[in-house]
């Protein structure tokens, strides 16, 4: 393994200093299943000389065990390393590769086609500056290259390279690449995609990998190597306004303080006027802090820690930025989104947004549309599906300073992550804020909550009633209402079945209805609370996430969890309306308990048991938590 270049033996010294100052170009391989990304990158390697004797001797050895090529090498095994990827012959998860040629050093990810891991291939295309998409000969444009395309297009990848791999079993003919070349073009066209280079070539074979192949003598471009040793994938970062999100507050001792972070855009010097996002505060710039020593300036790509002439209060995930031109800070946005989940996106559901270094709560909305990536027609949906692309609204519980994807990757590119399974569910792209972020603002009132409450003479609260059909949740918060109405306390009451002829008469069962009720459940009682009252909720409420929604939207203290806990047997055996006969008849679809999850409480306020209380008893339980805890004046 080595590169043939004389300054090894004469000039080592230089011949590393060369190498490291060459560009490095980060690139993917993507498309369906089996058209021939690991080969590629094997043969790439192979070809570069980067296989060690014993990693060749090792290769040939698995090629002979595994016999997928007969007596010849399978290049593919270089980077499909997973057991499972072997036994299967194909690509899971996502292969990074290093390698270098006497022009360029290189990382190159190999990713999954399989449609049940585009997750795994948009998280290797968010960090490319290139995309190598593979085509077989033999099958043409697929769905799965559509979808990496339209992909790969989202994401910003600004250059592109069509591989019609496989030409060896099409007898290397030309009109099999015209055919596939022509077919493709129109596809990008509608993408956007400006910049892309049709190379045909044979992976297993090395055909136009290196070398031009003499047996395409019809071909008169570059080789794949020597367009990606020579594609211009230089960066204009430098050129943009200066952006740093805070990715630690470095303080060792008493006598320092700085604020550690990869520069995403821009450059920056001592005695440069900053900003700090969302807070807004500026401060200007007193020393540019790294491992090596400090520095007079410092650019995009660099990561370091900056001093501030003021104490001015920095946390992680803000973000530092020119003070003359900083970037926008909001709440409210629309985004393009991936959904990478098994489990659909179930819109007004609250999830972990990572943007940066920030985490934030994020509620998407209902979906503007999802987009067909075969036609890429702009269809009608309540929610995405895994591997669905769409454009929602998205609401954060505070102020974030971004920009949109399209113009810096690092301020605008986040992912969404579920609170309870901790999955990450999704990726997305922020396009802009949305207008009413900016211009609606929370009005002060001078009679406030605390004013009514005192008033009331009471603590205002939510009490939620949470547990399955028939357990006897709306029986109890009566009793409970009818003990506080007694004792001169001021409530209101919310139940399932009421509020369904009116607020939310157009919400059905399903899952997405289910959190939308909810949704809105909560934000009319944090109104009820806001005014002071004891409010009382009586619904299924069968996610858990959406009860932790409910409590986080208002004060510590004030969202009263009570879990009604009824065996499924017994509320069904009481089935007082009838609802679990006809859901066992197939008559009710998305019934709790049935053919619907309920999720119980983990650690519920107040936990009921009504196979050993009555109703009254339960109440009277109720009545006496809250006297003992200040509620009730």
């Amino acid at each position: 393994m080595a590169h043939n270049n004389e300054m090894i033996a004469s000039d080592i010294v230089g011949y590393l200093h060369a190498h490291e100052n060459k560009s490095l170009l980060r690139f993917i391989t993507c498309g369906s299943v089996d058209d021939g990304k690991s080969t590629l990158i094997g043969r790439l390697l192979y070809e570069s000389k980067l296989i060690f004797e014993d990693q060749l001797a090792t290769l040939e050895a698995d090629s002979r065990k595994i016999g997928t090529q007969g007596d010849r090498i399978d290049f593919a095994l270089l980077v499909d390393g997973l057991a499972a990827e072997r036994e299967q012959g194909i690509t899971i998860d996502v292969a990074y590769r290093y390698f270098s040629t006497e022009k360029r050093k290189f990382i190159v990810a190999d990713t999954p086609g399989h449609e049940q891991y585009t997750r795994n291939m948009a998280t290797g295309a968010s960090t490319a500056d290139l995309a190598v998409v593979m085509i077989d000969a033999r099958k043409g444009v697929l769905t799965q290259t559509r979808r990496h395309s339209f992909i790969v297009s989202m994401l910003g990848v600004k250059h592109v390279v069509l591989c019609i791999n496989k030409m060896d079993l099409m007898g290397y003919a030309q009109h099999v690449y015209n055919e596939i070349d022509e077919n493709y073009r129109a596809f990008a066209k509608s993408l956007g995609i400006a910049d892309f280079t049709t190379i045909p070539v044979s992976a297993l074979e090395g055909d136009n990998i290196t070398e031009h192949s003499a047996r395409m003598p019809w071909y008169n471009g570059p080789t794949l190597l020597a367009h990606l040793e020579t594609v211009d994938v230089g960066t204009d970062d430098q050129a943009k306004p200066f952006r740093m999100p805070v990715q630690w507050v470095n303080r060792p001792n008493l006598d320092f303080r700085g604020f550690s972070g990869q520069i995403a855009s821009g450059v920056t010097r001592p005695g440069d006027r900053i900003k700090v996002l969302p807070s807004g505060k500026e401060s200007r710039i007193t020393r540019i802090a790294t491992h090596d020593g400090d520095l007079e300036l410092a650019v995009a790509g660099q990561s370091v820690t900056l001093t501030l002439a003021d104490e001015i209060d920095v946390s992680r995930g803000d973000v530092i930025a020119t003070a003359d031109e900083p970037c926008e800070v909001a709440d409210q946005f629309e985004a393009d989104i991936l959904w990478m989940s098994q489990n659909h996106m179930l819109p007004g559901r609250p999830y972990v947004m990572k943007i940066g270094a920030r985490t934030v709560s994020c509620t998407p909305a209902s979906p503007k549309y999802k987009v067909n990536v075969n036609t890429l027609e702009e269809l009608a949906a309540k929610t995405l599906e895994l591997n669905e692309i769409g454009v929602c609204n998205l609401s954060l519980d505070r102020d974030i300073a971004f920009e949109p994807y399209s113009q810096n990757r690092d301020t605008g590119g986040f992912i969404l992550i579920d609170r309870l399974s901790n999955e990450t569910v999704a990726m997305g792209l922020l396009h802009f804020a949305l207008r009413r972020a900016s211009n609606i603002h929370r009005q002060a009132m001078v009679i406030d909550k605390a004013a009514r409450a005192e008033q009331k003479n009471q603590k205002p609260a939510i009490l939620w009633f949470t547990g399955l059909s028939g357990s006897g949740k709306s029986a109890i918060a009566d009793i409970v209402s009818q003990r506080l109405h007694a004792l001169n306390r001021h409530t209101a009451t919310l139940d399932g079945d009421n509020v369904r002829h009116g607020l939310n008469r157009d919400l059905g069962f399903t899952d997405v209805d289910r959190v939308e009720n909810i949704r809105r459940i909560a934000e009319v009682s944090k109104l009820m609370v806001d005014a002071g009252l004891i409010v009382l909720t009586s619904f299924i409420s069968p996610f858990r996430a959406e009860r932790q929604m409910a409590r986080s939207i208002v004060e510590d203290g004030e969202f009263v969890e009570i879990f009604v806990d009824t065996p499924l047997e017994v509320a069904e055996a009481r089935d007082v309306k009838g609802l679990y006969k006809k859901a066992r008849a197939g008559e009710i679809k998305n019934f709790t308990g049935i053919d619907s999850p309920y999720e119980e409480p983990r650690a519920a306020e107040i936990v009921i048991d009504t196979t050993k209380a009555s109703a009254e008893a339960s109440a009277d339980r109720i009545i006496a938590w809250l006297e003992e805890r200040g509620y009730l004046g």
